[in-house]
């Protein structure tokens, strides 16, 4: 076959372009367009295979292999050469297909008679669509000028894929299928709604141009204004060196003589500006994402972010054209910081992201909205659109887009009988949760914002067991000051009425990082550079809060506790630090709270076994259990392989909690329990009977939980906890359901 020139690649997409521009079904089109590509590329072969599924690959079209086989021939992920190629993303050249390491004989197909195979994938920006082949008998290698030939005819089938020009014919075109997506819980919750994409994905609706100097003329403009605004980043005075690497690195790849060549290249293959930026952009992710080092891996955020940037400048389309956001609107998104999350509010029904972590800062504000979240929903940005109809199940971590409306009635029956049963709990708000053999526990709420403290009335909670203090350092590009901290907590304080509530200090690390403080490398962060540890590093912003929270209180009670004490000493040192400052502001002539209450987060099992000393000297200790959990277990709660193994209702670790009772009943010091198990009613029930009476949790969890423990005998909870002991039995959970399925239902 003889080398191609650039004008005759334009004249194959030309024809291209016309093909699919004919009013014809999908199978229709498809059949053409691998005649045509045969026929201009001089092949005996072209087939077209397209992803059945995540995992399978099917023929779909063919010129030159047996028609018999449409829609009959399948192949695996990674299996044979076209299997290889949508797998690796990168082109298969080969002489001698045969002989090929994993070569897979498909006889029913009769391509024993082709030698040579190109292979190239058919892609857009990491999305993996199918395969595009071309055969010929001869034993010879395609030459660079025919792969680069195909690799832009791919490119254009990938855009028209993406506008759904195959669908019927039992083709199912993007965007217009219902899927299901099985993330991970990040907020429990129920929500139906329409998508709002949080940053719009650009869809490219002319592939193909016919006049490349004009083309031309446009990427360059587009890359010149894209520069300028890198640039005029990068002039910020709010940026400090770290924050200025970053961008610099961002700004050497807007500057890319060879990014801009390669985009200029395909143009002159007949692509479109936009098409181009999108084919380099697949390119440059594939290649991305073979090297090992995990630093120019991240590398693939900066350029995605450029691209999508320079084709937004192209289109016009995206962030700021006057699309309005639909009715009870689902936001969706890669990933969203806890500012932008808070800018949309409540006016979001729920929240799907393919990244984020359950502990994550985006997690805690959509805790704080009473939203329902879904994290790890992989590539369902690539996937939906704006206004698509969408179900969020943050109960069991799922998402259905597009739902088929048998799936989108028994959501909606199921949404109808939790809001059936929030009735019910709202007319017990005003009763205690007293058992029925006269035990009452506590039932606090955890906090973090403004907008949870509504909620401390409508609840039914008689306090904040747990205040965040850190997300208001968290949605900030700079450290809030004094005045501005204690101005929030005293309205955090009118806001209660005088319940109680419990200031937890800064607790950043692990997976909140300051966006204004030099983020630590280290290998598990969760065990690193943390919490309290921060504080004592770093008195002077810890000093800061406490004289917030001191000035705050203006003259009432106050109640601090510092996170991730690990060790007696942490806390003296903490305490102390808390009783200079209270000396401090008395001395200035400052009001300061009629009582001072200081405590401790046990979330490690070293501080239960601290000297008693410890337990006489703090006012109250609250156990962290979503952090006591993961290091009892030694299972990472990110991690999704090992977090859901290990059962809260373990013997060995309600054992464990009864010794901290046990620990701060010998002391008189009060206990709670706060976190996400808290939530969970029969969590709560086993809690109670081990001896806690106090529990935190987010305020629509105590509905639940105060209803199941207004039915129940606690003593004889105790007593099926004590027969499963007796019998060895690794969990509790089982007699307790078993025991629970036989109670009076109210």
């Amino acid at each position: 076959m003889p080398e191609r020139s650039e004008g005759d690649s334009r004249k194959l997409l030309r024809r291209l372009r016309d093909v699919l521009a004919t009013p014809a079904k999908g199978q229709v089109r498809l059949d053409r367009i691998t005649h045509l590509i045969a026929d201009s590329m001089r092949t005996e072969v072209c087939s077209i295979y397209l992803f059945r599924d995540a995992e399978t690959l099917e023929l779909c079209a063919t010129e030159g292999l047996k028609k018999a086989a449409v829609h009959k021939t399948r192949m695996k992920l990674g299996e044979g050469l076209v299997g290889r190629v949508a797998k690796a993303g990168l082109p298969v050249n080969t002489a001698d297909a045969p002989s090929e390491k994993g070569f897979r004989y498909m006889p029913e197909t009769g391509e024993e008679l082709y030698s040579s195979f190109l292979g190239v994938p058919i892609q857009r920006v990491g999305e993996k669509l199918g395969v595009l082949v071309v055969q010929s008998k001869s034993a010879r290698r395609y030459s660079e000028d025919e792969i680069e030939a195909l690799d832009v005819v791919a490119m254009v089938l990938a855009e028209m894929t993406e506008l759904g020009a195959f669908g019927g014919d039992g083709l199912g075109a993007l965007h217009k299928q219902p899927v299901l997506f099985r993330g991970t819980t990040g907020q429990e919750g129920a929500a139906e709604g329409r998508v709002w994409l949080h940053e719009p994905r650009v869809v490219v609706t002319n592939p193909v141009a016919d006049d490349p100097l004009t083309e031309i003329d446009r990427i360059r403009a587009a890359v010149g204004v894209l520069r300028v605004s890198v640039d005029d980043l990068l002039e910020a005075e709010s940026l400090d060196k770290d924050q200025k690497a970053v961008l610099e690195a961002y700004r050497m790849f807007a500057h890319s003589r060879g990014w801009l060549r390669r985009m200029e290249e395909d143009i002159q293959r007949g692509l479109s500006a936009e098409a181009a930026v999108e084919k380099e952009q697949s390119a440059a992710r594939n290649r991305l994402e073979q090297v090992p080092d995990a630093y120019l891996r991240d590398r693939l955020h900066d350029l995605d972010d450029l691209s999508n940037r320079l084709l937004r400048i192209l289109t016009g389309q995206g962030k700021d054209t006057g699309a309005t956001m639909p009715e009870n609107p689902v936001l969706v998104a890669r990933n969203i910081g806890p500012a932008e999350l808070l800018d949309y509010g409540r006016k979001l029904k729920g929240v799907v992201l393919e990244e984020g972590s359950v502990g994550s800062h985006a997690a805690i504000v959509a805790r704080a909205l009473a939203i329902p979240l879904v994290i790890h929903a992989e590539r369902i940005t690539t996937e939906a659109l704006n206004g698509d109809a969408i179900l969020v199940d943050g109960d069991q971590g799922v998402v259905h887009l597009r739902p088929e409306e048998t799936v989108a009635r028994s959501f909606r029956d199921k949404i109808a009988m939790q809001a059936a049963a929030q009735t019910r709990y709202a007319s017990l708000r005003d009763l205690p949760a007293t058992t029925r053999d006269g035990v009452t526990v506590a039932l606090h709420m955890n906090a973090g914002l403004m907008a949870d403290l509504p909620s401390l009335v409508g609840s039914g909670a008689e306090g904040v067991g747990l205040f965040r203090t850190e997300l208001q350092f968290l949605i900030r590009n700079q450290m809030p000051r004094r005045d501005e901290l204690a101005q929030l907590y005293s309205r955090v304080m009118d806001a209660a009425q005088g319940r109680p509530v419990a200031f937890r200090t800064l607790d950043i690390g692990s997976d909140k990082v300051l966006p204004y403080m030099k983020p630590q490398d280290e290998p598990n962060p969760a065990m690193g550079w943390r919490a309290i540890r921060v504080g004592l590093d770093k008195p002077g912003v810890l000093r800061m809060q406490l004289q917030a929270l001191i000035r705050a209180a203006k003259g009432r009670p106050l109640t601090v506790m510092f996170p991730f004490i690990t060790e007696f000493s942490e806390f003296i040192e903490a305490r102390s630090a808390t009783l200079r400052e209270l000396h401090r502001e008395k001395s200035l002539g400052h009001a300061v709270p009629e009582r001072l209450e200081i405590g401790a987060m046990l979330e490690t099992p070293s501080l239960a076994y601290a000297p008693q000393a410890f337990f006489d000297m703090t006012d109250f200790i609250s156990i962290g259990g979503n952090d006591l959990k993961q290091f009892f277990f030694a299972a990472d709660r990110e991690n999704e392989r090992v977090r859901k193994r290990y059962d809260t209702l373990n013997l060995s670790f309600l054992s464990f909690l009864e010794q901290i009772v046990s620990r701060c009943a010998a002391s008189n010091t009060r206990l709670s329990f706060c976190g996400e198990d808290a939530g969970r009613p029969v969590e709560a029930l086993a809690f109670a009977a081990m001896g806690l009476r106090v529990l935190s949790m987010r305020p629509a969890s105590i509905g639940p939980v105060k209803a199941l423990l207004r039915r129940v005998d606690l003593g004889q909870a105790r007593a099926v906890i004590e027969e499963a002991r007796a019998a060895g039995d690794s969990s509790v959970r089982a007699r307790l359901m078993e025991w629970l399925a036989a109670q009076p239902a109210s």
